[in-house]
């Protein structure tokens, strides 16, 4: 009885696993405001950032404020690879991290470790 009750818990825990890793995510999108010809989104740091998703005008200077409410080291750097940005996120405090939208198409995002991770969609 034990090894089938082990077996079961065992199955149950791979497929959770697999769920997670492999699982589709609902994943929050969010537009930029314009205000004063300039995109402002806050980014809420907390397990993770929300929302993971963000849409940028092309070509309208855009500010990215990310605020880290999440105590863990993981998530005290934000790292943009391919604009050259890697910046600390002290938590509590509000991050302003300008955007060049000169140039369309999608750029990831991740935390200091790149366990973390989002995406900028410049249209």
């Amino acid at each position: 009885m034990i090894r089938i009750l082990v077996l079961i818990v065992g199955l149950a825990l791979i497929g959770f696993i697999a769920w997670w890793f492999f699982g589709k995510h609902a994943v929050a999108t969010e537009a930029a405001d314009v205000a004063d010809n300039v995109q402002q989104i806050e980014v809420d740091v907390n397990g993770g950032y929300s929302p993971e998703r963000i849409v940028l005008k092309k070509g309208v200077p855009a500010v990215l404020n990310f605020t880290r409410r999440d105590p863990s080291s993981c998530l005290d750097r934000v790292v943009f690879s391919d604009f050259g940005i890697n910046r600390e996120l002290p938590k509590g405090e509000k991050q302003a991290i300008n955007i060049d939208t000169s140039k369309a198409g999608e750029f990831q995002w991740a935390c200091g470790m790149d366990m973390f991770h989002g995406k900028l969609i410049i249209k």
